[in-house]
């Protein structure tokens, strides 16, 4: 094997790596999302934890994260907007990253 070779086999690996830990903490921050929406809706427990399955798999519908905006919101009505949902999330990612870090590390 050639070291360019070895190169584009690394460069590989660490793409992989990387689209992997994306998902890891997308599905993280879906997942914290549904807690915060279920315990709004009154939910706890394993009916909260049901609720933000429901929320991470809702992502899965189509590109982009407009389909757990729409499920969420939907389902919250109005205990919360759009832009309060959307603000939730970007402040879940942040921490949905960092969780995510700190289980490889």
């Amino acid at each position: 094997m050639t070291t360019f070779d070895e190169r584009e086999n690394a460069f590989e690996a660490k793409f992989a790596h990387d689209e992997e830990m994306q998902f890891k903490a997308q599905a993280r921050c879906n997942k914290l999302l549904g807690l915060w929406a279920a315990e709004k809706l009154g939910k706890t427990g394993n009916e909260a934890d049901e609720y933000a399955k429901s929320v991470v798999i809702s992502d899965l519908e189509e590109t982009g994260h407009e389909d757990v905006v729409r499920k969420v919101s939907g389902d919250l009505g109005d205990l919360s907007s759009d832009d309060d949902i959307r603000a939730k999330m970007a402040e879940f990612l942040v921490e949905a990253k960092a969780q995510v870090l700190n289980e490889t590390n």
